[in-house]
């Protein structure tokens, strides 16, 4: 049953939620429709508003919930319906990974075309909660006002957060009290900064006006147990900035890596920013098998290690190495998955676009002491040319860890051009994967699919993707 009222916004009442979408939404169906529906569990029986018509798909809130599925729970996180980063901690965590792998083969067969002969079952994450070794919490004093606080007649005069934007709103941030994604001391160190901050009448960043002292905040672990604390300001106030940096130095004596940059950008963006080390080293380190990474601030690591030691050892296990292997990992990043295999590959080619990441892949090969990788810094789509594969010798097998965007068409056809013998194509977005596959399976078919879940309580999933040469 539906009905219109005034603004033009359509109430449904009994729908049921019958399947997940993308970004954590849910779906419904009305009259043939397409509905998105905002934390939504599939089984839900619910009245609905729809707020958004299009003219492929409708989008609506819950405004009761009739009768819960069997896949809900309750969320364990306080600021649960706010704060974007969690949005399946009302799902079951059996049925997030029963959606995400529905959602990865869904992908490879509606968009990519590909026809599905094997698949392993997804491999979920042993901890469902505090997996992240890296978070980002942000400094507003334009901090997101709760139901509670908005009813209260009270004036709030201190409205400065330091937590999450609130999705959607570029200027709101959610002043956390306890993150569930990383392990402790993270809510000590970020409680404790926001606690100095506020007693010492520091200021804390207007986005709009680009005005203040604190401006961000990065807090990275480690396997190894080793800790790094990245402040992020906006004025160079020497005076404060040491103070505040004395402050985390002596709270928190398990901080390996204590250090700090001056961003005056319109946005907090680090690659191109001189960071500069307060207390200990300029790195914490990771472990990897006999492997030891070490992570500098601007690095790129997988999320999740442990997750990621299983990512790494399934792309192992497919790309079926005998040591004679000329093998080229595109998007190496810090070249982890490069020397993850390189003993049991004749030569490693890692390439990305990113120079401080292929300086420490660099450093960590020698580090390592591995010999037989090489590392070039580059646009892949620029780079990845006829004549530097002659000077590289041309691959028997790629990796392809693309970002979420996935492959330009220009690598793509480069990869049709020389035809390895296998591709192992990992993805942390199999729409854009999908997409790449049915350009590769003119040559290409799949023959095995393997998806990871790096990333409890969010619909976000890592997928790998065995592409073998068909023989003629």
């Amino acid at each position: 049953m539906s009905r219109q009222n005034r603004r033009k916004h359509i109430s449904i009442e009994n729908i049921e939620i019958i399947d997940t979408a993308n970004k954590g939404k849910s779906v419904a169906k009305h009259d043939g429709r397409i509905i998105f529906v905002q934390g939504g569990v599939p089984g839900d029986i619910c009245d609905i508003t729809v707020f958004k018509r299009r003219k492929k798909y409708w989008e609506a809130r819950i405004d009761v919930i009739k009768e819960k599925s069997k896949n809900r729970i309750e969320p364990k996180c306080e600021h649960f319906g706010s704060c974007g980063g969690c949005k399946w901690q009302n799902m079951s965590y059996s049925s997030q990974l029963h959606f995400k792998q529905s959602e990865v083969l869904n992908n490879l067969t509606r968009i990519g075309g590909v026809t599905i002969s094997k698949y392993e079952n997804i491999l979920g994450s042993k901890e469902e909660y505090f997996y992240r070794n890296k978070m980002e919490f942000t400094f507003s004093n334009k901090k997101w006002l709760t139901n509670e606080e908005i009813k209260n007649d009270e004036e709030i005069k201190d409205k400065n957060a330091l937590g999450f934007h609130v999705p959607g709103m570029f200027d709101k941030v959610i002043d956390l009290q306890k993150c569930h994604l990383q392990k402790e001391p993270s809510n000590k160190i970020r409680i404790a900064v926001r606690k100095y901050a506020k007693e010492n009448n520091l200021e804390f960043f207007d986005i709009r006006n680009q005005t203040g002292l604190l401006r961000n905040l990065i807090i990275r672990t480690s396997t190894t147990n080793e800790l790094m604390v990245l402040m992020q300001f906006y004025k160079n106030d020497k005076i404060e900035i040491d103070k505040l940096m004395i402050f985390l130095r002596d709270s928190f004596p398990e901080i390996s890596s204590l250090l700090f940059t001056i961003n005056k950008k319109a946005n907090n963006t680090l690659y191109d920013q001189e960071i500069l080390c307060f207390h200990g080293e300029k790195f914490i380190t990771e472990k990897i098998e006999d492997l030891v990474f070490k992570i500098g601030p601007k690095s790129f690591f997988q999320t999740n290690s442990e997750q990621a030691k299983i990512l790494y050892k399934k792309t192992r296990e497919l790309a079926q190495l005998t040591g004679s292997e000329v093998v080229y990992d595109l998007y190496t990043g810090t070249g982890t998955i490069a020397q993850f295999i390189a003993k049991q590959a004749k030569t490693v080619v890692g390439i990305d676009s990113v120079e401080e990441g292929i300086i420490a892949a660099r450093e960590n090969a020698k580090f390592n002491n591995i010999s037989n990788c090489i590392f070039h810094t580059g646009d892949m789509k620029e780079i990845f040319t006829e004549e530097f594969i002659k000077q590289n010798l041309y691959p028997d097998v790629i990796i392809t860890d693309p970002p979420r965007d996935g492959m330009h068409k220009k690598v793509v056809a480069q990869i049709l051009s020389i035809l390895p013998k296998k591709i192992i194509y990992v993805s942390c977005n199999s729409a854009t994967q999908a997409r790449d596959i049915s350009l590769l399976k003119e040559k290409y078919i799949v023959s095995n699919i393997q998806t990871v879940d790096m990333f409890p309580q969010t619909h976000h999933v890592e997928n790998i993707a065995l592409l073998e040469l068909e023989k003629n």
